[in-house]
């Protein structure tokens, strides 16, 4: 038995009926719902850049870049003269409703990434903790000003409480 299925010309418009009111159902308050929004990590934008501390110890720079809406990478490194004393990479990242600061330094932790979670974000200061980690157990980042900023790592190391502050400036050196 042969089946011909031919479509009556005059129906075919009617298939594209349900589509039309597919498209046509949402409004452009919820098709912006659907989009994801970084919130958290946008705050921090103004990261982005390139940042140094030059002091009598040596010279600290952190180059920030954007890679996508949910993620910035860094790089640190400290020098003294022609020694590079440290070597770190990090990712910033916001995942479903939560940030991340994961760093990865040469020589510790066997090169794996140790994760800190955003805690607390109050104006331009943005702290996050991982109180599993031996130390630091506390990272935080404040905005002093548009060309300004400190970086703090802080915890406790063998009972005792230790905090360390870097604070940069904005540099136009890569």
């Amino acid at each position: 038995m042969k089946t011909n299925f031919r479509l009556n010309l005059k129906f075919k418009p009617l298939l594209f009926i349900p589509a039309v009111l597919m498209l046509v159902s949402f409004t452009p308050a919820q098709i912006q719902e659907k989009k994801q929004s970084y919130e958290k990590l946008s705050k921090m934008k103004w990261l982005i850049g390139n940042w140094e501390n030059r002091s009598p110890d040596g010279n600290l720079r952190e180059t920030w870049q954007a890679v996508n809406d949910s993620v910035y990478k860094g790089f640190s490194c400290f020098t003294r003269e022609n020694d590079t004393l440290s070597v770190e990479y990090v990712t910033l990242e916001e995942r479903g409703n939560e940030l991340f600061y994961i760093p990865v330094v040469s020589g510790q932790n066997d090169g794996k990434p140790v994760t800190f979670r955003l805690v607390s974000s109050i104006g331009d200061q943005f702290v996050f903790e991982n109180p599993m980690h031996d130390f630091p157990q506390k990272i935080t980042y404040t905005l002093i000003s548009k060309d300004s900023m400190v970086a703090e790592i802080s915890g406790k190391t063998e009972g005792q409480a230790r905090s360390e502050k870097f604070p940069m400036t904005r540099s136009m050196k890569k």
